[in-house]
């Protein structure tokens, strides 16, 4: 079960994010790199225009006065869907987004979880499209007005676009909507980090649920902790990075050998790592995957990654399917995002299991991205 923490507590920094992908460890999914797409341009409110004035050619064809708008777009992307979507991503334009999935059970079919037509992966990479010019508040009632939150199973997600906030004498982030299912209008949504000195968490479960899991709780204190030792000692970028992996590394899951992940559900709320848990027929799946050797995990590309995730092929669902349960289950991936005050973003991400469910020696699987946002200061 997947958790992200976000942090504006740390003087130098705008944002500090982490966060852990929990997943089946042998889905497939690509390591993270920059691609590109055409910029959505739907925002709500919009005048029609006025098609009198509009330049046509020869033909008749109304001709488009706007220069086309590319998003360029840093994120891993799952490879098991065709939509290509993702837990977490960012652009060079300062969208950032990412997802929490929640297991909500469907009243018509005792103790089974909602599942939902529309990948949840791809409702990251619809707001990382949209055009720069487009505001979180906009997109958001867009959304909304539309029904685009319906039909995805249950989940929380996290958009925002990084800016630094003018006015109000502090230096300050513009707030990030956090999206769900359970949300009905835009007054019942959070906004969350436009305060300095806040910690929040999300994991599987509403961001609003009156009891807060163990994991969230202890990742919050933690990553405070974190954040002032940091600040006490000054030290460096690299030095504060691995402390807070030591933060999403912190395993505090009972142990139940050879109990399935049916059976471990309600336990995985208490720890913030959560390490390869399954039955023997998961089991079974990561034997025979590792016994196709090591594979190289730091390709960029995903047609790459898609050709190297397919040694258990046979096993695997189709693509299309709404579920992937092969092999065991656990943190797949580990990301940290910081945001500094110039604008500049340092992105890692760390795989700790290569495509074929061999485990990746701590720090070998990191892949690091740095730029600087451009219109931060818009």
């Amino acid at each position: 079960m997947c958790i992200v923490l976000l942090t504006t507590a740390h003087p130098k920094y705008a944002l500090i994010v982490i966060d852990n992908r929990d997943e089946f460890i042998l889905r497939p999914t690509s390591r993270p790199h920059w691609w590109s797409t055409r910029a959505s341009r739907q925002p709500s409110r919009t005048p029609t225009p006025d098609v009198s004035s509009q330049q046509k050619d020869a033909n008749g064809q109304t001709l488009n006065s706007e220069p086309e708008e590319i998003q360029h777009i840093l994120s891993s992307r799952d490879l098991q869907r065709a939509e290509r979507g993702t837990w977490l991503g960012i652009t060079k334009s300062g969208h950032f987004s990412v997802l929490t999935n929640y297991r909500e059970l469907d009243p018509g079919r005792l103790c089974q979880p909602v599942s939902g037509q529309k990948s949840r992966g791809a409702m990251v990479t619809s707001w990382l499209e949209n055009s720069a010019e487009r505001s979180v508040g906009d997109y958001v009632e867009t959304v909304m007005a539309s029904g685009g939150c319906q039909g995805v199973g249950g989940f929380s997600l996290i958009c925002g676009k990084l800016r630094r906030r003018k006015g109000g004498g502090e230096d300050g982030l513009e707030p990030m909507a956090i999206l769900s299912n359970r949300a009905e209008h835009p007054g019942q949504i959070p906004w969350i980090v436009g305060k300095r000195g806040e910690t929040v968490g999300l994991s599987n479960a509403a961001f609003d649920d009156p009891v807060e899991w163990p994991k969230v709780k202890n990742g919050k204190s933690l990553v405070n902790r974190v954040v002032s030792e940091a600040v006490e000692k000054d030290i460096n970028e690299d030095e504060l990075r691995e402390k807070l992996f030591w933060v999403l590394d912190q395993n505090t899951l009972p142990t139940h050998p050879g109990k399935s992940l049916e059976e471990h559900l309600g336990e995985l709320k208490e720890s913030i790592f959560i390490p390869p848990i399954g039955d023997s027929k998961h089991k079974e799946d990561m034997v025979k995957a590792a016994s196709n050797g090591t594979t190289e995990s730091s390709h960029a590309d995903p047609e790459i990654q898609e050709s190297l995730s397919k040694v258990v092929g046979a096993q695997r669902p189709d693509p299309q399917t709404m579920g992937f349960a092969t092999g065991m289950y656990g943190t797949q991936r580990q990301t940290i995002v910081l945001v500094d005050w110039d604008g500049n973003v340092t992105y890692t991400e760390r795989a700790l299991w290569d495509p074929n469910g061999n485990v990746i020696e701590r720090g070998k699987g990191d892949m690091t991205f740095r730029f600087k946002v451009e219109g931060w200061e818009d």
